[in-house]
Parts: structure tokens; C-alpha cells; sequence
């Protein structure tokens, strides 16, 4: 088994590893654009709290000294 360098510079083919390393790579950059344009949707009002209306009205304990 030689270690010098082969003289045959024969490209290799992609393999299924390669191709699948790629489809992912494409993936998760639609999916960091998609975030970007639903922060910059809802950014200006995430912050903003005045707004927001409860549904449900929390009821006050009527004893507070009294723990069972």
C-alpha cells in the first residue's frame, strides 16, 4: 500500500451524505429567513403591553393568613 500521492485526479462523486449535508443547509436558511420576516411581522408590537386584554379575570383570595 503506497502512501505517496496518487497521480489519478479523478473527482468523486457526491454522496448521499453530501447531497443530504446540503438539502439541510437550504433548509434551515429558509427557515432563519422565514423568522426574520415574522419578527420584523410582529417586532413592533412584542414589546408593547398596554394593549393586551386578558380573557380570563384572576379572583382575589379572601383570607390571605389562612393556609388551610
Amino acid at each position: 500500500m503506497s502512501t505517496l500521492p496518487s497521480s489519478d485526479n479523478r473527482k468523486q462523486s457526491m454522496s448521499i451524505y453530501t447531497v443530504m449535508l446540503l438539502v439541510s443547509m437550504l433548509f434551515m436558511a429558509i427557515a432563519v429567513i422565514a423568522m426574520y420576516m415574522e419578527l420584523n411581522r410582529w417586532a413592533p408590537d412584542y414589546y408593547r403591553t398596554n394593549t393586551a386584554q386578558p380573557s380570563v379575570m384572576v379572583q382575589p383570595i379572601a383570607n390571605m393568613n389562612h393556609y388551610g
